[in-house]
């Protein structure tokens, strides 16, 4: 690993050929982190966001956030709307991290062509309500199908009594309902994506093939939340199964590949999102099989046109989220100082390769057998551990992390 490291100390990620070197010609690039609300990550993202769509011609900027959510915001990055109107209708739902971003896209919109597009590609509200997928669903069947609206109706008004705004708040508010409308809601969702996909020619003559296909979507956004509230809920009560958290991982993936097969001839995705989703190998905490994250589906799909480049942090502080039902979001944000790395981590090998006090690069494709490189990567304030080698493309590191000062909540 150390001969792939490239030292980029001071210098601006966009101002050298190392990452476009590294990245090759792969047509979805993830952009990870150890740990949401780090203020280096997020800027180290947006540069490589920038570098990407000026020098590499990405054309999509996908995010870990709701895919029906998304669309209003594709509006706005596209110049509908004034400037104000982003605080206004979306500040409330924004991710820490991503209104940089929009914003400079919103600016380089005015004068480029092709523009580039946002999309979210998450579950809507990270799972903490049905609402932004079922509500729209609801106008699109009033339309084409106003016979099944009552049944799209029924869900919604069950969604509402749960609806938070994370899955740490409505997951407990899930199981605070009775079993047998747990169990309504779910014969509900399986029944209207049935309908949808058993009458597709139809809804397509009504509606046309891109409405179809993003309600379709949308109500498999709905029914994947609903089965990780029964997944979580058992998860929290100390049971359930082996990797059934897997359902949000794999409707993150199903929703990049949809933003693939509806774009433009060309399309290249750039895909921030955290370690422990981009990452291509198995997540296992204990020794238990926890999840496939989205990149493990995104690796068996897409082949070596999904590149993972992870984020980590030698030292400094990290974010834990602690749950905490009293919050506005479901859990608070704890800045915690990190340890020195551990033996047999990556970051202990930017550490043994010199580079400890550098932001530096490592290419990990090629870098020989993955039980031969490290083990373990720093996760908040502990260690997944997994083949680094095996589970990203890339590392990028930074000397120190520190917890971001504007996280509004």
């Amino acid at each position: 690993m150390p001969r792939r490291l490239s030292r980029l100390g001071s210098q601006s990620i966009i101002e050298t050929a190392a990452s476009a070197n590294i990245i090759g010609d792969a047509r979805v690039v993830a952009l990870g982190e150890n740990s949401h609300f780090i203020r280096e990550f997020g800027l180290a993202r947006e540069r490589m966001l920038r570098f990407l769509v000026q020098r590499c011609g990405f054309t999509v900027l996908a995010f870990e956030f709701g895919f029906s959510e998304g669309f209003a915001l594709d509006a706005w990055v596209q110049g509908e709307g004034a400037e104000e109107d982003f605080a206004r209708q979306t500040a409330a739902a924004i991710p820490i991290g991503l209104s940089g971003p929009l914003h400079w896209l919103r600016r380089h919109n005015r004068t480029a062509t092709p523009p580039v597009r946002f999309a979210g590609v998450d579950v809507p509200e990270a799972g903490g309500s049905l609402l932004p997928a079922l509500a729209p669903v609801a106008e699109y069947l009033r339309e084409v199908d106003p016979e099944v609206l009552p049944l799209a109706q029924r869900a919604l008004e069950t969604a509402e009594r749960f609806a938070g705004a994370s899955m740490a708040l409505s997951a407990p508010a899930w199981a605070r309902l009775g079993t047998a409308e747990q169990d309504a809601l779910s014969a509900g969702l399986t029944r209207l994506r049935t309908r949808l996909r058993s009458l597709e020619p139809l809804y397509v003559e009504r509606g046309g093939r891109y409405a179809y296909d993003t309600a379709l979507h949308r109500v498999e956004a709905a029914c994947h939340t609903d089965y990780h509230f029964r997944a979580m809920a058992e998860l929290y009560a100390g049971g359930g199964m082996a990797a059934d958290t897997s359902a949000r991982e794999v409707f993150m993936a199903d929703s990049v590949r949809w933003l693939l097969d509806h774009g433009a001839p060309g399309t290249r995705v750039v895909l921030p999102a955290h370690n422990a989703h981009i990452q291509k190998t198995p997540a296992s905490f204990d020794g238990r099989l926890t999840g496939l994250p989205m990149g493990h589906h995104l690796r068996h799909r897409l082949g070596d046109d999904y590149f993972a480049l992870g984020m980590t942090s030698v030292g400094g502080r990290t974010a834990e989220m602690r749950l905490d039902e009293n919050t506005t979001f479901g859990f608070r944000v704890e800045d915690t100082a990190l340890g020195a790395p551990e033996p047999g981590s990556v970051e202990a090998a930017f550490v043994d390769a010199g580079l400890g006090s550098d932001i530096a690069l490592a290419g990990l494709r090629g870098c020989g057998p993955a039980e031969a490189g490290p083990d373990r990567i720093r996760l908040h304030s502990g260690y997944l551990h997994t083949p680094v080698l095996e589970a990203f493309d890339g590392m990028l590191s930074v000397p120190a992390s520190t917890v971001a000062d504007d996280l509004g909540f």
